[in-house]
């Protein structure tokens, strides 16, 4: 970008830009976060720091200089859009950025504005891995748009501090700025590190089970808490061999730190399929090449077992929440795996699948006895269905009632997308006593109770003589419908039952969620939003790894953690339950 300027330059970044988060969906449908703002200032410091004689950032530590010209950052304009793409794994993505750039001379004068802006092309790779969910270079594809829009910022402020005629003799006070030296200088030899860490394993679903066929990662992130470079930074992971024989390296280069400058790095490896369970450890160290005295290592517990759970890992109830009491919230439970017309497709495990969710909503879910209606099989009717909705819930809600419907069985679509749910007298051909989900919330919404939810696992048919006519995806969420909808299958199909453990698979993942395994933040408290996240994870690792198909659940409409309805509480335990090998 041509020789060093004599300018000393303070730069500071608007909160707009430094906080820039973008969010993606990768190939398994899971949402992810980027930190995109805090790349691309990494890299914006690190390219004014080759072009000018002095760099310092606002908001770190004292400047040793007085800068002439300020620069200050401020996001205009963002977006990050993935595309489909017929090439199984490539997916086309664009990363735009555009930045206002403000200068202003030493006496807070300002000289002049520009607009900065890229939009930078890439095609991002599936990783290299059994599920093949994430893309491996998505921070190779972020970096690469920091170091677009870099050069045209130096660009740009060359251009203008050109136009300016060169530092002012003006001063100004600097009492909050980080110095950016622009030659590397190091820590003298025998001084402790000023480099530090924090060291976190992650796996897929966030409960620290890692298991069989699973994805793990090694996340670390490092800070330099000193007023000098640190040269040549490194990580380096030891511990339980058989675990650190599946990472592709156990040795990772970090380079350059500056002074206050952060980054993170990440080790990813996935399990085998078959794995002993047992207990195991991960040592993390890091280290400059300019001091003796290095951090002290951090050890990750690890607890792996197997895939093979036992059949009744879910079917042994809970222990009692003792203290958790929810008697405001009610739950219908449908379970319909037979029906009277033998030509509807059956459901093995439908009846004790909803036997089985009623049981842990009263053990984990402080529901009472007198709060539960379960209806099974040819106990299922319509007219049953309707005198639970009719009668026997509207006396028992006010403002603070949740009601929660689960249902396992069949539900048929019209060509129009008009979706039904078929009670055991019902028919997969015809409208005449199945019940139209429209209907169905129609008469849920009436109850004005505070929260509805509706779950579903089982079969989605066309409906009609001949099921090959083709008809509208279903309409899972009605107009005017005020109920979240978790659904265990996506369009038309079968959702897949797990013959080993005797459930539905979305059910079994269900259970094993309200036991404890879906609370990520570990505070023993299961919530929508986390029993949703896991769900959607969880079903579509295993339907892949261990049936070679796929099923993803889906929440309609969407739900992230800044919805009310995430914080819905549906378990409570008394001690976290799940995280150890059963």
């Amino acid at each position: 970008m041509g020789p060093r300027l004599a300018n000393s330059v303070m730069l500071t970044f608007a909160p707009s830009f430094s906080n820039l988060k973008m969010q993606y969906i990768d190939g398994c449908n899971s949402q992810h976060e980027l930190n995109v703002g805090e790349e691309v200032e990494s890299i914006m410091i690190d390219a004014a720091s080759q072009s000018f004689t002095a760099v310092a950032v606002t908001g770190g530590i004292a400047a040793r200089f007085q800068p002439d010209t300020e620069i200050v950052v401020t996001l205009q304009r963002s977006g990050l859009k993935l595309w489909a793409d017929n090439v199984y794994d490539r997916v086309p993505a664009e990363i735009t950025l555009e930045t206002l750039l403000t200068f202003k001379d030493a006496a807070g004068k300002e000289l002049g504005q520009q607009t900065v802006s890229t939009a930078h092309n890439q095609r991002l790779i599936l990783e290299l891995t059994q599920r093949r969910c994430d893309y491996g270079n998505i921070g190779e594809f972020v970096h690469d748009a920091g170091i677009a829009l870099s050069t045209q910022f130096i660009r740009a402020v060359r251009t203008q501090l050109a136009s300016t005629g060169g530092p002012s003799p003006e001063t100004v006070a600097t009492s909050s700025v980080r110095p950016v030296p622009p030659i590397a200088t190091s820590p003298a030899k025998g001084t402790p590190s000023a480099l530090s860490f924090k060291a976190t394993v992650l796996d897929e679903n966030s409960n620290l089970v890692f298991e069989g066929g699973e994805r793990i990662r090694v996340r670390i992130d490092l800070v330099n808490g000193g007023d000098q470079d640190l040269q040549g930074v490194t990580a380096a992971l030891t511990g339980t061999a058989s675990v650190l024989a599946q990472f592709p390296t156990s040795s990772l280069a970090v380079g350059r730190l500056q002074p206050g400058q952060s980054r993170s790095i990440e080790f990813a490896a996935t399990l085998p399929q078959s794995v002993q369970q047992q207990k195991a450890e991960i040592h993390v160290a890091v280290s400059d090449s300019g001091t003796s005295t290095q951090p002290p290592t951090q050890t990750l517990a690890l607890s792996i077992q197997p895939t093979d759970i036992k059949a009744d890992d879910v079917n042994q109830i809970p222990a009692l929440a003792t203290g958790f009491q929810q008697p405001h919230t009610y739950l219908l439970s449908i379970g319909i795996g037979i029906y009277r017309d033998q030509q509807v497709p059956s459901r093995k495990f439908a009846s004790m699948d909803a036997k089985m969710v009623s049981n842990y909503f009263q053990s984990l879910g402080g529901l009472p006895a007198s709060n539960v209606h379960l209806l099974q099989n040819w106990k299922a009717l319509r007219s049953d269905i309707d005198e639970v909705l009719l009668d026997w819930l509207p006396p028992h809600i006010n403002k603070d009632s949740v009601v929660i419907v689960y249902f396992a069985g069949l539900a048929s679509v019209a060509s129009t997308g008009e979706t039904f749910l078929v009670p055991y007298d019902g028919t997969a051909t015809t409208t005449s006593r199945a019940y139209s989900l429209k209907d169905f919330e129609a008469t849920l919404s009436h109850l004005n109770a505070k929260q509805t939810v509706f779950l579903f696992d089982g079969i989605v048919a066309r409906m009609g003589p001949d099921s090959r006519n083709k008809t509208a995806l279903p309409q899972w969420n009605p107009t005017g419908s005020s109920t979240l909808h978790v659904i265990g299958i996506s369009g038309i199909g079968r959702g897949l039952e797990d013959d080993q453990h005797r459930h539905g698979l979305f059910t079994y993942y269900l259970l094993r969620a309200l036991r404890g395994e879906a609370d990520t933040n570990r505070d023993g408290d299961v919530t929508l939003g986390e029993t949703v996240t896991y769900l959607s994870q969880k079903v579509g690792w295993a339907s892949k790894t261990l049936m070679n198909q796929e099923q993803r659940p889906f929440a309609v409409p969407a739900i992230d953690q800044t919805n009310l309805s995430a914080a819905l509480s549906l378990t409570k335990l008394t001690s976290i339950q799940g995280t150890e090998p059963d």
